[in-house]
């Protein structure tokens, strides 16, 4: 588990595509302090396991599956990652809960400023869209930030100068792509709640959709319990 608070940026020295995959050589250094083979590090919000270490930095193995959920596909050497690694039982939550796991990516269409604060309003699909509340949470490129505004096709948040410097997003420019994960505990929250049909895939059912169990989980409960 990751807090969305970056600890350094690092830089991506090579990349070793396969036909479905990728290796990750990434120069780092704070991100090494206590880390081992076999480790978790956020790579740009993505939760990578380390497979080889050195004083310069570290590797790790990207899978097809991540690579068609994030911005990886577009990665080149040179480029500068937000880098954090996850975190300990005792350390401070100064974010929020980030499992590392990007929902899908987003497209920046706009920067703007407002005195110390720059605007940064990120086009997303509606599958994510959906979990992106006001004054909510969502990560960008592994950034824990609060959400400002949101339509119906973008959602917009606003940081402060020190965020910029100390992560990859003042580097970003209107058309970049970034990686997003909502808010876990949505949801979490929106499966409990769930009843409905869900797809099967299973061959012993001929029918391709299946009735699931109606939860017992309503909105008066979660009301009459403080939720």
């Amino acid at each position: 588990m990751f807090t969305g608070i970056v600890e350094e940026i690092g830089m991506l020295k090579r990349i070793t595509w396969g036909a479905h995959s990728a290796a990750l050589t990434i120069q780092a250094k704070q991100v090494l302090a206590g880390t081992k083979v076999g480790d978790s590090i956020a790579v740009n919000g993505i939760c990578l396991t380390v497979t080889n270490l050195d004083t310069s930095g570290f590797t790790a193995d990207v899978m097809h599956e991540t690579l068609n959920r994030s911005s990886l596909k577009g990665a080149k050497p040179g480029m500068h990652v937000n880098l954090e690694r996850a975190m300990a039982a005792g350390g401070r939550f100064g974010g929020h809960i980030v499992s590392g796991h990007v929902d899908g990516t987003g497209t920046i269409r706009k920067i703007s400023r407002d005195d110390n604060a720059i605007w940064y309003t990120v086009e997303a699909s509606p599958a994510i869209l959906r979990y992106i509340v006001e004054k909510g949470s969502v990560t960008i490129d592994g950034i824990s930030l609060t959400v400002a505004s949101v339509t119906e096709k973008s959602f917009s948040v606003s940081t402060i100068p020190h965020t910029n410097a100390v992560t990859t997003l003042g580097e970003r420019k209107e058309g970049d792509k970034v990686n997003l994960e909502n808010d876990i505990i949505g949801k979490y929250v929106e499966r409990l709640l769930g009843g409905g049909m869900t797809e099967c895939k299973c061959p012993e059912q001929p029918d391709s959709r299946q009735k699931q169990t109606e939860s017992k989980i309503t909105k008066e409960f979660l009301t009459q319990y403080g939720f």
